[in-house]
């Protein structure tokens, strides 16, 4: 599944999303599993009125009938056809109930996240990465001993963000650094299916000295930040606000050397990165992983070109929707549509005032004026940002000597390796981020600050 296909699906959830406690069905279960297929095969039927029925009263009210066939419709633009339920998971989160169902779509797996209350009721639904039933394992470049990982942390922002700190163990202070998210409603791992890349980086560097901060994403913990804030929701609220005051918590810990914090972009943080640059010139330097240099509009589009062209054609069907796509991208490259819509309606799943901050903001002018130490990271089988994006990168950084960069032939957008061409399923298979990568980071950390 790529970022940007999850970014879209994030911004059509409503409900809530807290850390949970994973339980095994009992008899008690059997309801609420039993209404969330039932719910998921009315979506699947278009009698969306009678899926209504299933929810509370606020979640009614936030998704009624029209919305709930334009999110599922939505859904079916970027994945494909629904094709079956296949599996079911649960967990309790506080006095809830969830239930996710496995959603097999042609392009690939999601899990329907279903939130029922006490009288099994519905009050969240919820779009997120088919996950598997086996567990993470720390890699093997990682040694647990080294480090001490501490998990109850939150970020005093105005949204108070749960967040964990490793901390390698000895005197410090050490050097830092704030992991920054890609699309989506990721958690502080940026989990997706079995693999979880920022656990990868944090625990691999922190046995070799450096200290991770990373956090639960804003749009994680507050799935209606987008409603709650009118629309006015841009990239600044979405990322770099909350990385900066990831920053500025570290800058208070007294084992972190506080002028040595860098930070490390993924995939859409990457994209922010010059902008974070630009909001806190005190930072000691910056790291790019896949992060894409050109408009997201563009990349988006060549995304879903590359899916629907794995089988080697793009069938009629798949033509109408890469049309569709243009279409809505038309609207969102129109300032004058833009500044004139609905400030609250979802143009490819966010708002007008999303797109319009975007249309203004030029990674490649802005990184130009940096002069910090940057690193910038590629990996050769990357279909969600490519080598064109890499060599941008490096063309507007030619005039900055403290810039190093670093190609991967053999890697995916996680930074794992494979084979052949990459697709949206090889996420669902378990990896880790490569050790070659994590010893490149801490060699260039250590060799700068």
């Amino acid at each position: 599944m790529h970022k940007l296909i999850l970014a879209l699906i994030a911004w059509l959830m409503v409900g809530a999303d807290v850390h949970a406690q994973k339980v095994e069905p009992t008899d008690e279960w059997q309801k609420p599993i039993a209404l969330a297929a039932q719910f998921i095969d009315l979506l699947e039927q278009a009698q969306f009125d009678s899926a209504v029925g299933y929810m509370d009263a606020n979640m009614s009210n936030a998704l009624p009938a029209e919305k709930l066939r334009a999110m599922w419709q939505s859904l079916q633009q970027q994945m494909g056809n629904f094709k079956a339920r296949s599996g079911v998971r649960t967990e309790t989160v506080q006095i809830y109930r969830v239930v996710y169902v496995t959603c097999e779509f042609e392009k690939g797996k999601l899990d329907a996240k279903v939130v029922f209350d006490r009288q099994n009721k519905i009050g969240g639904l919820f779009f997120v990465p088919h996950q598997q039933a086996q567990g993470w394992q720390p890699p093997d470049y990682v040694d647990t001993q080294a480090f001490t990982e501490i998990d109850t942390l939150k970020i005093p922002t105005t949204w108070q963000l749960p967040a964990s700190l490793s901390l390698p163990n000895g005197a410090g202070p050490f050097p830092a650094v704030v992991l920054v998210h890609g699309s989506g409603p990721n958690d502080r791992d940026e989990t997706i299916g079995p693999n979880k890349p920022f656990r990868d980086l944090a625990w691999g560097l922190a046995t070799r000295g450096i200290a991770v901060l990373r956090y639960e994403k804003r749009t994680r913990i507050y799935p209606n930040i987008v409603d709650s804030l009118r629309g006015q929701f841009t990239l600044i609220e979405e990322t770099v606000e909350d990385a900066l005051a990831g920053v500025s918590f570290l800058r208070d810990i007294v084992e972190i050397d506080p002028e040595k914090i860098i930070v490390l972009g993924h995939s859409l943080g990457g994209y922010a990165i010059p902008r974070i640059a630009r909001y806190y010139p005190r930072l000691a330097g910056f790291i790019i992983m896949a992060g894409s240099a050109r408009p997201l509009p563009d990349v988006l589009q060549e995304q879903y070109r590359y899916i629907f062209n794995l089988d080697g054609q793009i069938t009629a069907e798949e033509q109408l929707k890469l049309q569709e796509l243009d279409s809505l991208i038309a609207l969102i490259r129109n300032e004058s549509f833009l500044k004139k819509a609905d400030p609250t309606q979802l143009i490819l799943g966010a708002p007008p005032a999303y797109w319009l901050d975007l249309m203004q903001y030029d990674p490649l002018k802005m990184v130009e004026r940096l002069r910090k130490p940057i690193l910038v990271l590629q990996g050769g089988r990357d279909y969600q940002v490519t080598k064109r994006d890499f060599d941008l990168w490096k063309e507007h950084l030619k005039h900055n000597p403290k810039a190093t960069f670093k190609y991967y032939y053999a890697l995916n957008h996680l930074f794992m390796s494979g084979e052949g061409m990459a697709t949206p399923q090889e996420y669902e298979k378990p990896g880790h981020v490569d050790k070659q990568v994590i010893e490149d980071i801490a060699t260039w950390i250590k060799s700068h600050f």
